[in-house]
């Protein structure tokens, strides 16, 4: 019983250290009209490096579907604090089934995506190969200038193409890239992951915020110590001593 009470103390104290990460947004044409938001972290060299008060968010809102397309409205939102500046640059996403092609336009206004290349467009800081990232300078990687600094909102359209036609599809593994750095010792480029996501879909489900996922596991801790007290005949926690 030892055994089971420590390891759920230890998943306790890693849910409440670790962000929960969000899962994948599935849509289909019952959605349009249906907005999430993704909320990112930033780090750099790779993900278990983070980097304080480095953050932003996306929301994306469906706001048509043909079947072999699907046009998002998007807010990118940079909402780095503290001391430091930056600029998000681009923003980036994995796609299910595969896209033949990408549009966009307002902030960020140019896409690079497989579309018979040799090779899917690469992500910085050991992330590696993505579908499609969305980039506000024209540029031969999703690694560019330019973008939404610090405290401000950029938006825009983009469309998603297929073939052959697509009734649903599912967005994952959320990125973005910040540039322009200041105030982070010598960091002055990184990534950022998803980290969770609001809103609802017709197959997508909410993230937990973290505090929640660590609120749950100390519950578990709870419901084992009173096994064990029960076990070796002590009285649960609120219940009279006996005799």
């Amino acid at each position: 019983m030892k055994k089971l009470v420590s390891g759920l103390a230890a998943t306790a104290a890693l849910a409440l250290a670790t962000p929960a990460l969000a899962d994948p947004i599935t849509l289909d044409s019952t959605d349009v009209g249906t907005s999430f938001t993704i909320d990112f972290d930033g780090f750099a060299g790779d993900s278990t490096n983070t980097v304080d008060d480095l953050t932003s968010s996306i929301t994306f809102t469906l706001v048509d579907v043909t079947g072999s397309s699907y046009t998002f409205g998007y807010a990118v939102n940079n909402t780095t604090s503290g001391d430091l500046t930056s600029n998000i640059s681009s923003f980036a996403f994995n796609v299910d089934p595969d896209i033949s092609g990408a549009a966009v336009d307002g902030a960020y206004s140019y896409s690079f995506v497989t579309d018979g290349r040799a090779s899917d467009p690469r992500y910085p800081n050991q992330i590696g190969a993505v579908d499609v990232c969305f980039k506000a300078a024209n540029s031969g990687s999703c690694s560019n200038g330019g973008g939404v600094s610090e405290g401000s909102t950029g938006t825009g359209t983009l469309s998603l193409f297929f073939d052959p036609d697509a009734a649903e599809i599912t967005l994952s593994d959320f990125f973005v890239r910040y540039q322009g750095i200041t105030g982070a010792g010598g960091v002055t480029s990184a990534s950022g992951q998803s980290i969770s996501s609001t809103g609802s879909t017709s197959g997508g489900t909410p993230v937990p915020a973290p505090g929640m996922i660590g609120l749950l596991a100390l519950g578990l801790v709870g419901v084992g110590l009173t096994r064990r007290r029960r076990r070796d005949g002590e009285p649960a926690m609120g219940q009279p001593a006996y005799a």
